[in-house]
């Protein structure tokens, strides 16, 4: 299937001209070397910009952060004029939350393009009102013919590498906007809580790399404050702040939301923290990370408190966004015989296993935080993945994963495709019984991708168990390559309504695509 770049629509087109425009002009006043400063009188603002989140064909999330205590209100409408709009009245925001707020809309109409606005207003005064920020999202498709086009990636603010205004913030996200996509996927890692942002870095060649710093992100995070504070760090990109205007998300988390390679029950050895014990520092992390983005299993009218969750787009898609962070065990040499706990838990393992049986998707993404087959190590002895170097049978965590893909494949489940981020570089892998060690599976692909905005790592090493076959792989050839040495990465998954094929593309910064692979609807295994 030949690609060709998508056409946007007129509504689309006048978007770009009208309501983002308009939102670029009333959501970045924002500058490059400070946070907006609280306002002691005046009107609420928005100056953090506008979210979706978990879009379905009929629902969505939408965002938003105020200076201060306000009421938000929501308004949609099919036209960027805003005749027959629909008011939703949302939540009142104040410091409880950090004065952010989610409101759920519902009934909306299935694969149109939805514009809408979000007004902050006084809880004494209704009739003091902020200016008005703009956004627009696609809503999910009810018609297999429509197809479904989205971006994947992780890893920001990561190793040190920041906002630096001398090359224009994140610019990959200003390329993902220009893409256009439903949605676009976030792998995990959003922020880098136990990565401190220093003014600057000075690289091998001896050019001087600049971050934008803030007080937060001059020390790990402990706190509940230094945690908002560095989810609140990337919103100070006004790249990143106009692609969340546009693109909606679905957002995951892994280790960097609360501190590298952790495990429930993990007391640190970490002489950069007063506060050794993981769990309080994960409660924290969660708190902001709930306040930060619109995930329907996290809102507090219908969610119930979890990450993992199945954000069903239409008849050819469905995402299953797992947590392979909060329900794991220890990190270990990964040698047990005997191991039901896993990197998922017993309890999400047997809701996967149920949601993935009950779908009726042409495809289904399994949205993993961390990759299976690639080794991925935590100091000496540790593993912090699901796989351990050694190339036998299941052992460890490989366990839980040996079962979900035996279960697959006896269930005759057609269509899964893994997606991930993680270690810093872009490959895709092939898994295949007769090249592994366990064999009762079906055949299935892996793509991996990432950063987009943190240092670039060397390939890491293949465990054989379930017979990876690395067809491509793009890495640096030493460890933290910072984004002004090496391009940063993003995936893109592109499903034809008419003949139902997906095409994966792994894309460097800069537009080119790496790789490409095309895959057929209705297998098993590929």
């Amino acid at each position: 299937m030949s690609y060709r770049p998508r056409i946007p629509s007129p509504d689309r087109r006048a978007v770009l001209r009208g309501s983002l425009a308009a939102s670029a002009a009333l959501t970045l006043p924002l500058t490059a070397t400070a946070a907006p400063a609280f306002a002691l009188s005046g009107r609420p603002r928005a100056a953090w910009g506008v979210q979706v989140g978990d879009v379905t064909p009929s629902s969505a999330l939408v965002w938003v952060r105020s200076d201060r205590p306000a009421r938000m209100i929501v308004e949609t409408s099919a036209t960027e004029s805003f005749r027959r709009a629909r008011t939703w009245h949302g939540p009142l925001v104040g410091s409880g939350t950090d004065f952010t707020g989610t409101t759920p809309l519902y009934g909306l109409p299935a694969g149109e393009q939805v514009h809408y606005r979000v007004t902050l207003a006084d809880p004494d005064d209704p009739r003091r009102t902020g200016e008005p920020v703009y956004g627009t999202f696609r809503t999910a498709p009810a018609r297999r013919r429509d197809g479904v086009r989205f971006l994947w990636s992780g890893d920001i603010a990561g190793q040190g590498w920041g906002i630096n205004p001398d090359i224009g913030g994140y610019r990959v996200y200003d390329e993902m906007r220009r893409l256009d996509p439903d949605f676009f996927l976030c792998s995990g890692d959003n922020i880098y809580a136990d990565g401190v942002i220093e003014p600057s870095v000075t690289l091998p060649d001896g050019r001087v790399w600049r971050n934008v710093t803030t007080e937060e992100k001059a020390k790990v995070a402990e706190t509940l404050a230094e945690y908002r504070g560095n989810f609140r760090y990337n919103l100070l990109d006004e790249n990143l702040r106009r692609f969340n205007a546009q693109v909606p998300s679905i957002i995951q988390w892994d280790d960097h939301e609360v501190r590298n390679n952790w495990y429930p029950g993990q007391i640190l050895d970490d002489v950069r923290y007063t506060e050794k014990n993981v769990d309080v520092l994960a409660a924290r992390s969660m708190r902001a990370f709930r306040e930060y983005f619109p995930v329907s299993t996290l809102h507090e009218s219908s969610g119930d408190g979890r990450v993992h969750r199945v954000v069903r787009h239409g008849p050819l898609l469905d995402v299953f966004v797992l947590d392979m962070r909060s329900f794991r065990n220890a990190n270990s040499p990964g040698r047990q015989p005997d191991d039901t706990t896993g990197i998922l838990g017993a309890e999400q393992l047997d809701w996967l296993k149920r949601e993935l049986s009950r779908s009726r998707a042409v495809w289904k993404v399994i949205a993993a935080d961390m990759p299976l087959g690639l080794v991925v190590t935590d100091g000496a002895t540790d593993f912090e993945a699901v796989a351990q170097g050694d190339p036998g049978a299941p052992l460890g965590r490989e366990l839980q994963i040996a079962e979900l893909l035996r279960f697959i494949k006896h269930r005759r489940i057609t269509g899964t495709l893994w997606l991930t981020a993680d270690v810093h570089y872009t490959s895709a892998q092939h898994y295949a019984p007769e090249r592994a060690a366990f064999k009762d599976f079906a055949p299935f692909w892996e793509f991996v991708s990432g950063p987009l905005a943190a240092g670039g790592f060397p390939a890491n090493a293949l465990d054989s168990t379930f017979g990876p076959d690395q067809v491509f792989v793009r890495a640096p050839d030493r460890a933290n390559v910072s984004p002004m040495e090496s391009p940063q990465f993003f995936g893109e998954v592109d499903i034809d309504g008419d003949s139902g094929e997906l095409t994966v593309r792994l894309r460097a910064q800069g537009g080119s695509v790496l790789f490409s692979k095309v895959l057929q609807p209705g297998r098993v295994g590929q």
